[in-house]
């Protein structure tokens, strides 16, 4: 009843501060529509939602006694709520009131790829070190916000939003998500076929009807096929995307 207790605040803080961001989105949109389709707007919105599915009363409770549920969590928010809200090009829509002229104006250099890629692997690597574990499950928000944040930088150069620069080739993202399925898929490899609990907590905490060892065995598996889909279906349709007609037409176009 106290974790109860003691979550029901940080969930209402968490519902709160979400809904005052779609609000906040959704008020000045008004002001790019145009700028920024519906479609768009609707993959900020989910966005949102998906950080609220990750962290908030549905799966938050959970983690705590399955490493299954902690794994969700963290691929939730790196891999779908991240790049969703860079989709809906929230830059854009919070600079629309100055214009449209001057919101085409403005050009930000994106971070350079290898620190994308960096950060990106490595607040998974990281958080998952033993040690770090259990401090990141004694500062969970914190843990979280790393996670989102990470994702955040590893989608600049796959979805390239508004108003960011970029001067590398497009060509080079499908090997930037090639090579960022390594570390993850090491990590996930360990965890799947290592034989012995590694997460201290979970020795004590794992769930009715299933051992800690088989609980660390699915969030390996299920870190294994997610990442994989979540970096290769990307790199799959920059792929189509190069290889296209118009893509092909725009590049002749260029050299001439």
């Amino acid at each position: 009843m106290l974790t109860l207790a003691a979550g029901v605040p940080e969930a209402t803080v968490l519902g709160v501060s979400l809904a005052a961001v779609a609000v906040a989105y959704l008020w000045r949109w008004q002001n790019a529509v145009g700028l920024v389709s519906m479609s768009r707007v609707w993959g900020f919105i989910a966005g949102l939602g998906t950080i609220w599915l990750a962290v908030g009363p549905v799966l938050g409770p959970l983690d705590q006694g399955y490493l299954t549920a902690h794994m969700v969590q963290h691929l939730l928010l790196m891999t779908v709520a991240a790049p969703l809200l860079l989709l809906g090009e929230p830059a854009r829509v919070f600079h629309a009131a100055s214009g449209r002229e001057a919101s085409a104006r403005i050009q930000i250099p994106a971070p350079p790829p290898l620190f994308c890629w960096l950060a990106g692997t490595g607040i998974v690597l990281f958080w998952h070190v033993p040690p770090l574990f259990e401090l990141g499950m004694r500062w969970h928000g914190l843990e979280n916000l790393t996670f989102l944040v990470g994702g955040l930088l590893f989608w600049i150069p796959v979805i390239r939003p508004w108003p960011t620069v970029t001067s590398w080739p497009r060509w080079s993202i499908v090997a930037y998500l090639f090579s960022a399925t390594l570390p993850c898929d090491a990590l996930s490899a360990f965890l799947t076929f290592c034989g012995r609990v590694i997460y201290r907590r979970y020795c004590f905490t794992g769930g009715t009807g299933i051992s800690a060892l088989d609980d660390q065995v699915r969030a390996g598996a299920l870190m294994w096929f997610w990442v994989t889909i979540a970096y290769l279906v990307p790199a799959a349709l920059v792929t189509m995307e190069l290889l296209s007609p118009a893509e092909r037409g725009q590049g002749v176009g260029a050299r001439r």
